[in-house]
């Protein structure tokens, strides 16, 4: 694992995106938390939908708007 400083990581972006292929690289802020330069492949991106789908079921969640699974082996009797 590498740490560096924000200056660093500004001064040498393409050093570290390459480094970061290999080895984990936290960016250490002064006033935040550490960030982690990592790779995602391409299919670990959710799409726009899914990401607004996140959204929607989040709020639903923080509106209360849940079921209640009476039985883990029906579950649709329990949404229906």
């Amino acid at each position: 694992m590498l740490v560096i400083t924000t200056r660093e990581f500004r001064a040498n972006q393409k050093k570290y995106f390459d480094m970061a292929e290999k080895e984990t690289v936290l960016i250490a802020r002064k006033n935040g938390n550490p960030i982690n330069l990592q790779v995602v492949n391409k299919d670990e991106i959710p799409s726009k939908e899914e990401l607004k789908a996140i959204q929607r079921g989040l709020e639903d969640i923080r509106l209360g708007r849940t079921v209640e699974v009476a039985n883990i082996d029906d579950i649709w009797s329990s949404i229906q």
